[in-house]
């Protein structure tokens, strides 16, 4: 199959191939027919799956569809609006947009917080046709009355469920009711929550269905096991490890951006060239390790799980949950940063006594049981007596003003604002609505 066969214009085929692919992925062969028919579609697909591909090709076939009648009068609006949970994701997903559509004469704009607000004001006097926008600086310009989006035809939830784990429920509410209520929505997520059914629900009408993952599954394609470690002996165990067998790429999952920024000072001081990536770095440091980690300049990306979302490498060959997530079905979003497009991948843990649970539900939640492995001078204690992992750390690190705090998206600590339910850590919120807020 190619993608010609699947109805999709020459100047997007070209761009395609130019990016070297020629036969679609299950998801994208599926996915694009369904777009390209017009109606309503619920995909699910796990990351680095082709999904973005599945809903920008066939969108930028419908814009630029002369056959398909779009407004004439007064400033060209916004035709299709693409929603995503993080700056990275963003940047990501319009980057796509931008490659697939250079034959076309069609233009796109990302918008999301952490930046300076005014020159994407700017940008927005001229014409943007697929705007791609994380919810919160969305609502920012739709306060400024900057935007306009009464006359968006079609709409796209990507990764909805992490929007969803975010908190963003209420904002994309909010967006919901500023768009026309005739369009086509297309709604992608990893995973079929309950949340996620009742979202669809109330979002779709009559939608295609299609699910190339089975939910919480893991890729064939994933080596996976377990060191079992003392918690004091992990990041000695992670630094040897790396070095002993020259790993290269290594992404590195922690609970919380505290002990992101430990970890990679840590890995750097011992000759290991690491960075952190999480919601409190400024967009342009988050840009620059993103870069280097990309380009193999940077061995070691240390991250956590809300800030790794958009993290798009092709063949990622190393995948280390350094502490294993709060929730089984994250061990899933984390692990599947490798081992794709048919690329083989090795995801590693290092788990000790206070995670024994959490492995316990990861090996429920993925139906398989992962090996175990003890590394020779790194033997765990066996009478060592496990300690509750409080607020997504270890031995009660604790931070917070002498009350119990909040637990954010990612394991951090969120505090309640007046009124307000509790804030959730997600990259692209750094603040909320007040007045003269931060801009996100």
């Amino acid at each position: 199959m190619s993608f010609a066969s699947l109805g999709l214009s020459e100047e997007i085929v070209r761009a395609v191939s130019e990016r070297g692919y020629t036969e679609p992925t299950p998801i994208q062969a599926q996915a694009i027919p369904a777009v390209l028919s017009g109606g309503d579609l619920l995909a699910g697909a796990q990351t680095g799956t082709g999904k973005t591909a599945g809903f920008t090709l066939p969108i930028l076939h419908r814009l630029s569809d002369k056959s398909i009648k779009g407004p004439s009068e007064g400033r060209p609006p916004v035709r299709a609006l693409i929603l995503t949970p993080t700056r990275e994701l963003a940047a990501q997903v319009e980057e796509s947009v931008r490659e697939y559509g250079k034959y076309l004469k069609l233009n796109s704009m990302v918008m999301f917080g952490g930046v300076n607000i005014n020159p994407q004001i700017a940008r927005l006097r001229s014409r943007v046709d697929i705007l791609v926008a994380t919810p919160g600086r969305l609502l920012d310009h739709i306060g400024q009355r900057t935007l306009n989006l009464s006359q968006v035809e079609i709409l796209v939830l990507d990764e909805a469920d992490r929007m969803l784990d975010m908190g963003f429920i209420r904002d994309i509410k909010k967006i919901l009711a500023l768009l026309p209520k005739k369009r086509q929505n297309l709604l992608f997520s990893a995973t079929f929550s309950d949340e996620i059914k009742i979202l669809a629900d109330n979002l779709l009408d009559n939608p295609a269905m299609i699910e190339v993952a089975r939910r919480n599954a893991t890729a064939e394609l994933i080596s996976q096991k377990i060191y079992l470690v003392d918690r004091e002996k992990k990041r000695d165990l992670l630094a040897h490890l790396i070095k002993q067998h020259d790993w290269h790429q290594v992404l590195v999952f922690t609970r919380t951006k505290h002990g992101a920024n430990r970890l990679a000072e840590q890995l750097d001081k011992g000759g290991i060239p690491a960075l952190a990536i999480h919601g409190n770095k400024s967009q342009s440091a988050r840009t620059k390790a993103l870069k280097e980690f990309k380009d193999g300049s940077l061995q070691v990306l240390v991250a956590t799980d809300i800030a790794a979302r958009g993290i798009d490498i092709i063949e990622l060959p190393h995948v280390v949950n350094y502490e294993l997530p709060n929730v089984p079905e994250d061990y899933v979003h984390r692990i599947g940063r490798t081992g794709r497009a048919g690329s083989e991948g090795e995801a590693i843990s290092l788990v000790c006594v206070d995670e024994h649970k959490l492995l316990k539900d990861i090996e429920r939640v993925t139906k398989r049981e992962l090996p175990k492995e003890i590394v020779p001078g790194f033997e765990p204690d066996l009478n060592a007596k496990p300690e509750p992992i409080l607020n997504g750390q270890n031995r009660g690190q604790r931070q917070g003003h002498g009350r119990n705090p909040l637990r954010g998206a990612n394991g951090n600590q969120a505090q309640p604002r007046t009124g307000q339910k509790p804030a959730t850590a997600g990259g692209n919120r750094g603040a909320s609505h007040r007045s003269g807020g931060r801009h996100r």
